[in-house]
């Protein structure tokens, strides 16, 4: 087959639920998003409320030591956003978005169901007892099997819905259209808007729930929201717009590096359109793609072999691609340092859901002060999330018809714009996070105890970063991803969560590992069971310092990847903004 035939395959048509071409005016669009949004609000609204109150449970009745609770956390939560990559591949390649997301959304719905039932029984569970007594039986053998089996379903499931929700949903909509890459960009804030309901019912109401009515209640209702998802999604099947799989997308990726090795020797033109003294012939290359001059040993991959003879064969599809395999590839290299500068981002969101909510259970809990009622430590996270559901709309409605005035471009804001913006903000964070903890510690040694209100201000400054850091991240990979890629580019968002978590982890032992080695025979800075001994608020500088290097990490990379066709970085130099790249994608 030659280089035409297989380019002229690689178009896209988006058919309905029975394989038929879409119509435009019965499907696709906010009516069939949805849906889509409605198994979105219901799944996170069931994985927040186990992931983020994940640590009383698994220090409090599992009886982990609190290092390695915050460890089971983080990386469990790590383990959904790499599985996303699975996700991801699964659905461009064979399945389909909407196949993949029903066939795992029944897997993490059985994780919750097998939760529950191990929170219910006591039999799989260690004797109840107070870790701060110490003496405690950590949960071994069977019941740690059963509890794990169960957490890693959850796992499984989450982690390849994750990635399709959002691709899905956006697959709804045609960014060639006239206005698509405005209702797309609104699409993604719906998208956000819908996350930040369910991780605020899943803070207050569930977690209240788990604290008064137990966990096993708790995980119940998680299963039930599942399952409410699962229906929603289905509900929507006869509207939706489906983009077939394209098969394995990454045995294209493989066929340039191979085809590239292999003309490694040829000399590749200077210029797409030139011919190399007629030794070899290139196959026509993109002027207007962003990436032309960048990683131009893959270029080789496209040079066609002068034939030497009428009945010579075409060259194989290993040793000849199509310059949309080589963008492909390119792209995909491209993007890769822009991923890398958010991980740093997540290992702080993983100090929110870990430590943060042992920080607030060392505090006083009662609102008001003096009162009767007390608040779950956890349902502090809730506090960001019922702010952003009015900075959302804000956004939408006021921020981004005024920045679409002053920059020209479709969205208001470019999604490296939004990245850069929740990136130079989240060191604040922990700054605040810091302070607290210090002014804490010195008012339980005077025997006194904050309020627990007090570390709202770092869940406050890390819920308006995450408001431009998520929503920019997966609109910048879907709107980079080539055909076929979608699903799979935005999988490299929970991924990126998925690397967070797991360097916090490191960071945990690695920390306590050098800290007590030097600290004069004691347990580290994270080394007890009591965060009135140990020195978090350290650990909280130390990230807030790694914020601030991985910023400016970040602009570099940002710089280079928005730098001209032509090869050279003026664009990104001058500090203006671009409408639309010559690609036609919008760059920062």
């Amino acid at each position: 087959m030659d280089v035409e035939s297989r380019a002229a395959e690689a178009a896209v048509v988006a058919v309905d639920w029975r394989g038929r071409p879409c119509r435009p005016h019965r499907h696709g669009g906010m009516r069939a998003a949805v849906f889509v949004l409605g198994i979105q609000a219901f799944e996170i609204m069931a994985i927040a409320a186990v992931g983020n109150n994940l640590i009383t449970y698994v220090f409090g009745e599992m009886h982990f030591p609190l290092p390695q609770a915050a460890n089971v956390v983080t990386n469990f939560v790590g383990t959904i956003f790499l599985l996303a990559l699975l996700g991801g591949f699964l659905s461009d390649s064979y399945l389909g978005c909407f196949w993949t997301i029903l066939t795992f959304g029944f897997v993490e719905l059985s994780g919750f169901i097998l939760l529950s039932l191990q929170a219910h029984l006591p039999q799989l569970k260690p004797p109840p007892c107070s870790m701060t007594g110490g003496g405690c039986e950590k949960a071994r053998g069977f019941k740690s099997t059963v509890f794990f089996l169960a957490l890693y379903l959850v796992a499984l499931g989450s982690g390849c819905l994750k990635p399709n929700m959002i691709a899905h949903g956006a697959d709804q909509f045609d960014a060639a259209a006239p206005g698509g890459a405005g209702r797309l960009s609104t699409y993604f804030n719906s998208a956000y808007f819908s996350f930040c309901a369910g991780e605020l019912v899943a803070l207050t109401a569930l977690v209240w729930v788990q604290t008064h009515s137990g966990m096993d209640v708790g995980f119940g209702i998680s299963a039930a929201a599942m399952a409410a998802g699962l229906v929603s999604l289905v509900s929507g099947a006869a509207r939706y717009r489906n983009k077939p799989p394209q098969g394995s997308i990454f045995t294209p990726i493989a066929r340039v590096f191979v085809a590239a090795y292999s003309k490694r020797k040829q000399v590749c033109p200077s210029r797409p359109n030139s011919v190399n003294a007629g030794a070899c012939e290139p196959v026509r290359l993109a002027e207007n793609f962003r990436h032309s001059n960048k990683f131009r040993f893959l270029d080789k991959a496209c040079i066609r072999v002068a034939q030497q003879g009428p009945n010579m064969k075409p060259e194989s599809p290993w040793r000849l691609c199509t310059v949309a395999e080589v963008q492909q590839a390119k792209t995909l290299l491209a993007v890769t340092p822009i991923f890398a500068c958010t991980i740093v981002f997540n290992t702080v969101l993983a100090q929110l859901q870990t430590f943060s909510v042992q920080q607030g259970s060392a505090m006083d809990t009662a609102l008001p002060p003096g009162s009767s009622f007390r608040i779950p430590p956890a349902s502090l996270q809730a506090i960001p999330y019922a702010m952003l559901l009015a900075l959302v709309p804000a956004y939408e409605l006021l921020l981004v018809p005024l920045m679409k005035r002053a920059t020209g471009t479709r969205s208001g804001i470019t999604p490296l714009q939004r990245i850069g913006v929740g990136l130079g903000t989240v060191a604040f964070s922990m700054v605040a996070a810091a302070d607290v903890e210090r002014r804490r510690r010195d008012a339980a040694a005077g025997g006194h105890r904050m309020s627990v209100l007090w570390i709202a201000p770092q869940f406050l400054v890390f819920g308006v970063s995450e408001m431009f850091t998520a929503v920019g991240l997966i609109e910048f990979f879907y709107k980079q991803a080539c055909a076929g890629m979608q699903a799979f580019l935005t999988a490299l968002t929970y991924c990126s969560y998925a690397f967070g978590f797991y360097l916090s982890s490191v960071l945990v032992s690695l920390v306590n590992r050098v800290t007590a080695r030097h600290g004069g025979g004691g347990g580290g800075w994270l080394g007890d069971n009591d965060l009135n001994k140990d020195r978090l608020d350290l650990f909280y500088w130390m990230l807030a310092a790694l914020s601030v290097l991985n910023f400016f990490c970040f602009l570099l990379c940002a710089r280079w990847y928005n730098a001209g066709v032509d090869g050279s970085d003026a664009a990104a130099a001058s500090g203006q903004v671009a409408a639309e790249g010559v690609d036609g994608k919008e760059i920062i």
